[in-house]
């Protein structure tokens, strides 16, 4: 199980990622819009580079939804490979089943 900060800190994370998005999203485009003035572009970088530096999607990290472990993780299932060798073992994922020869 991970620390419970650590998740906490995540779901910040996430948080402030989907109330900046847009915002984020609309600097990017004038910031990279060479059709714009060399000035206006600037000024969008500067108001960019005033938000939040957890509002970044890429500062984002996948965690497992059950455990909160970082590593080990599939994408498809949102389970750490730990949990889904359990929940497979219990027959609680449909279609997999634990082999044995």
């Amino acid at each position: 199980m991970a620390k419970k900060s650590m998740v906490e800190r995540e779901l910040k994370r996430q948080r402030l990622v989907r109330q900046f998005a847009a915002r984020r999203a609309a600097l990017k485009a004038v910031a990279g819009d060479q059709a714009r003035p060399m000035e206006e572009r600037f000024k969008a970088r500067l108001r960019l580079a005033e938000l939040p530096r957890n509002s970044s999607a890429t500062r984002l990290h996948n965690r497992c939804q059950l455990t909160g472990r970082p590593h080990a993780y599939y994408r498809k299932l949102k389970l750490s490979r730990i949990m889904l060798r359990d929940l497979a073992s219990f027959g609680q994922v449909p279609g997999m089943v634990k082999s044995s020869w």
